[in-house]
């Protein structure tokens, strides 16, 4: 990127004023979960995302070309940018403190909300900063402007004095922020080396006009301790490298990257690269403002469907007439895809961003990607031709596979004992079923009103299920609750099991949301880890996420997952009339058909959490398991002493 547009010019609408404060702060450090997503080794490492993101801004909005990534001895993480640098002014709403302490000492904060500052950015919502600092015990940030160096220190959320000049910087800018995670809330967690790098090295593939130093303090034995990051090429540099030599049906894979303004008249982009390969399983890796989205979103969405009726028209365009059969499951199977995109105001599902959930996405990117596609496949003949021979072997090969699992469900029905109490879906297929499996037969009723008939099944549990941890085959196989859920399942246990007999391809915990829900849904979890592992490998098992609370004003209504959410609306408002009217959800089994099908059960509107077990630390789940579910009371005690210190009241 040109010096000049770094220069100082860029400082003149970039100051004080452009920081907005929504809210004022929340207990972040009593609820990190909120904020971060927990506090294990996924949330530790998300804190150095959140400041990353803050520096990929800079870059991708034009103030900054360089960005430095440290990992110290310590395990302190430094992110450096030369970018604009964090205004030290102070701040108009609270004049006796500078911006930059506003920034890292108050929720929703941040140069991002009017879109004066960024057009598109990633740290969306100003509460990325400020978590990262109120979950640190010590922050340190410097900050080069107009040739002059500042710096404030804090620990664990608040300031340890005002910002200073601390000296000149004739030829430096940007900001700096070194960190340190508290052991207070993360326990034994650390930083990986590999983590950060692939983190570090994939910020640098999604945005060609950025250099990423990467300097590690800390040998793994694995990852480089120096390394610099600049790909030109972008996200077709970043597909070459992870397909690893792979062989694949196009010579080069498709590729671009299309500006929004140019059709839509937003600001912003959409870049991708796509091949399909024989050699291994397909997968999508998306992003938005740099932001990874691991569980895809609108963006997602529009691509697929760009690239699904792309490769049907071609199929008519040929006189190929099976290539209607074509599905977007056979296109993803072996179609290895990067997805990103860049725009204004982008709405997640959760603060970890792991879901984009803006509609207009969905139009942009299809609209966008569509039209190179046919260009792209007709340019190509060769890769095309290859391509769809692919897919409409993959369609004829599920549509048989589909046959015979229909024959094999509905002999295997016939065949086995179905406990009296399952209220079975009415699909043939296993493809698009899941099970609830819930607890009670109050909750069991509000869920079958409430239930899609054709492809939802239920399996109410009476009280908990055995621990199973330790206990005999013979006790296993004699339970009741046990044997109704194998049995519901078509599966054995153990070395009986076979995952090509389970009957859903859902199987989703919907349990209250209090305690004893809680420890329901950790034994049933413990069951499937220890007879049932496969299930979990394979991306079978769930765990629903009902609300604890409704708020109502007028004609609005929401609901909240607990307590911080609840007042968070409660403060901001529902934009509608009146007085806001809470109501607490005691169970499942109190939630009318209406609410537990908007909240929990509707594909389109609830949220699932998918178990899965670290791939990185396989040996840490099952040691977890064992601490927490296994017959030894003192390493129960011993991991509630280490990870209870925010629990300042029980619901009982």
């Amino acid at each position: 990127m040109p010096e000049d547009l770094l220069s100082s010019a860029a400082h003149d609408d970039y100051n004080a004023a452009s920081i907005e404060v929504l809210e004022g702060l929340e207990p972040v450090r009593q609820r990190p979960g909120m904020y971060i997503g927990g506090t294990d080794e996924r949330a530790l490492h998300h804190m150095v995302a959140e400041i990353l993101d803050n520096a990929m801004d800079e870059a991708v909005a034009g103030h900054a070309n360089r960005i430095e990534v440290e990992l110290h001895a310590d395990y302190a993480v430094t992110i450096r940018d030369n970018g604009r640098g964090i205004p030290i002014d102070p701040h108009p709403k609270f004049p006796d403190k500078s911006a930059l302490e506003v920034i890292l000492c108050t929720l929703h904060a941040g140069g991002k909300f009017s879109g004066k500052a960024y057009q598109t950015s990633g740290g969306l919502h100003g509460v990325g900063s400020s978590v990262v600092n109120a979950l640190s015990d010590s922050m340190v940030v410097q900050v080069a402007r107009n040739r002059e160096l500042f710096e404030q220190r804090f620990s664990r959320g608040k300031p340890l004095g005002p910002v200073q000049k601390v000296g000149q910087a004739p030829n430096r800018r940007g900001t700096t922020v070194t960190f340190h995670a508290d052991e207070e809330i993360f326990g034994h967690h650390r930083f990986k080396p590999k983590r950060l790098f692939t983190l570090a090295r994939s910020k640098a593939y999604l945005f060609s006009g950025v250099e990423i130093r990467w300097k590690s303090e800390i040998d793994d034995g694995e990852t480089p301790t120096e390394a610099v990051f600049h790909f030109p090429g972008g996200l077709a540099d970043y597909l070459k490298e992870t397909m690893n030599g792979a062989s694949t049906y196009a010579d080069a894979p498709f590729a671009g990257r299309v500006e929004f303004r140019e059709k839509f008249g937003e600001p912003g982009y959409v870049e991708w690269a796509i091949n399909w390969t024989p050699s291994r399983d397909g997968f999508t890796q998306s992003y938005c403002n740099t932001v990874p989205t691991p569980e895809g979103g609108t963006h997602v969405q529009g691509f697929w469907a760009a690239i699904l009726k792309g490769i049907k028209a071609y199929g008519d365009l040929v006189g190929n007439k099976k290539a209607g059969q074509i599905t977007r499951d056979d296109l993803m199977g072996g179609g290895c895809a990067l997805v990103s995109c860049f725009i204004a105001d982008p709405a997640f599902v959760g603060q970890t961003k792991d879901r984009l959930s803006t509609e207009s996405a969905a139009r942009m990117v299809e609209q966008s990607v569509r039209d190179h596609f046919d260009h792209w496949l007709a340019s190509d003949t060769k890769s095309a031709g290859a391509i769809l021979d692919f897919l409409v072997l993959r369609a004829e090969e599920r549509l048989r596979r589909r046959a015979e699992k229909e024959t094999a469900r509905k002999s295997a029905t016939k065949k086995l004992r179905l406990p009296g109490k399952l209220v079975d879906c009415s699909s043939q297929s296993r493809e698009g079923t899941e099970i609830f499996i819930v607890e009670g037969d109050s909750a069991g009723g509000s869920a079958k009103m409430a239930r899609d008939r054709r492809t939802q099944a239920l399996l109410p549990l009476r009280g908990k299920i055995l621990n199973v941890l330790g206990a005999a085959s013979s006790k296993l196989g004699s339970n009741a609750e046990i044997r109704d859920l194998t049995q519901a399942l078509g599966v054995g246990l153990g070395t009986k099991f076979n995952i090509d007999d389970l009957r859903y391809e859902k199987v989703i915990i919907m349990t209250d949301a209090d305690v004893d829900g809680a420890h329901i849904a950790s034994l049933l979890m413990t069951f499937f880890f220890t007879q049932m592992r496969p299930l979990i490998d394979k991306g079978h098992l769930y765990l629903a996420c009902p609300p604890l609370y409704r708020l109502t004003q007028g004609a609005k209504r929401v609901y909240a997952q607990d307590e911080a959410e609840r007042d968070y609306w409660l403060e901001r408002g529902l934009g509608g009339k009146g007085r806001i009217d809470v109501s607490r959800f005691k169970g499942l089994g109190e939630m009318d058909a209406k609410d537990l099908k908007e909240t929990t059960m509707n594909p389109e509107t609830r949220k699932l959490i998918r178990v899965t077990i670290d791939e990185d630390e396989p040996g840490e789940t099952g040691d977890l398991v064992e601490r927490l579910m296994g017959k030894k009371p003192e390493l129960r005690f011993q991991y509630i002493q280490e990870n209870a210190r925010f629990v300042e009241e029980l619901d009982v």
